[in-house]
C-alpha cells in the first residue's frame, strides 16, 4: 500500500487547488504536507501563495532547455530534492514526462467524467454534446492524455442556460472539495491499485 504524506504541487497559473491544498494541510490531522511548490513559468499566482505560506518554490521553464527531454529531466531532479511521496498536478499546463512518471505516483484532475471528454476542451465538449450531468475527475496520471487510473469523481449538473464559462466554474468548485478529500484520504489511508481500479485504504494489490 502506498501513502502520500510529502506533496510536491505544480502549478501554471493562480493555484486555486494548491490554496485549497494549503488550507487544508495547515490542520495536522489532514496528514499531508505541502514540501514545495513547482511551476513552470515566473510570475504567477500560484507561487505567490505560496511564498505567503512559506513554501519552498521552484521554476524550470520549457524554454530554458534545448528538448523536451532535457526539461523532463530536469523537472523531475528539482522534485527529487523534495522527496515527495505523491507529486499533484494542480492546474500545470504540462504533460509530464517518464522521469517523473516512473519515480512518483502523479494525481491530476479534469473537468469532466472520464473517460467521457478527455482533453484540453473536456467542458466545452461536454456542452456540445449535450450531456444532462458532468463532473470532475481525480486520476492517478500515466504517459497519455488523462488515461490514467481513476481515484475519485464527482457528478456536476449541467443547467438549461449554461456556457462554458459558467459550467466550468461550476466544476471548479466541486474539483478543489474532490481534490483536497482524495489528496487527504490518501495520505491518511493510503491506496491500493488492483488493474485499473484504484482503492482508497486496505484492499487491492499493490502494482
Amino acid at each position: 500500500m502506498s501513502q502520500a504524506g510529502r506533496l510536491v504541487v505544480l502549478v501554471s497559473g493562480s493555484g486555486t487547488n494548491l490554496q485549497a491544498l494549503l488550507d487544508a494541510s495547515a490542520d495536522p490531522s489532514y496528514g499531508a504536507t505541502i514540501v514545495a511548490v513547482g511551476a513552470d513559468r515566473d510570475g504567477i499566482e500560484g507561487l505567490a501563495r505560496a511564498e505567503r505560506a512559506g513554501v519552498p518554490t521552484f521554476v524550470e521553464k520549457l524554454s530554458s532547455y534545448g528538448s523536451r527531454a532535457d526539461w523532463d529531466t530536469a523537472l523531475a531532479a528539482r522534485i527529487a530534492v523534495h522527496k515527495p511521496d505523491l507529486v499533484v498536478a494542480a492546474g500545470f499546463m504540462k504533460i509530464l514526462g517518464e522521469p517523473t512518471l516512473s519515480a512518483y505516483p502523479v494525481l491530476n484532475t479534469h473537468p469532466a467524467l472520464l473517460p467521457s471528454f478527455p482533453g484540453a476542451h473536456g467542458v466545452r465538449d461536454a456542452l456540445a454534446h449535450g450531456v444532462k450531468v458532468t463532473g470532475c475527475t481525480v486520476m492517478l496520471a500515466d504517459a497519455g492524455v488523462d488515461t490514467g487510473p481513476i481515484v475519485a469523481q464527482e457528478a456536476v449538473r449541467v443547467f438549461d442556460g449554461d456556457d462554458e464559462h459558467l459550467l466550468h466554474e461550476r466544476i471548479k468548485t466541486v474539483e478543489r472539495g474532490l481534490l483536497v478529500d482524495t489528496v487527504g484520504r490518501m495520505a491518511r489511508e493510503g491506496w491500493t491499485i488492483a488493474g485499473r481500479t484504484v482503492r482508497l485504504g486496505s484492499g487491492g494489490e499493490q502494482k
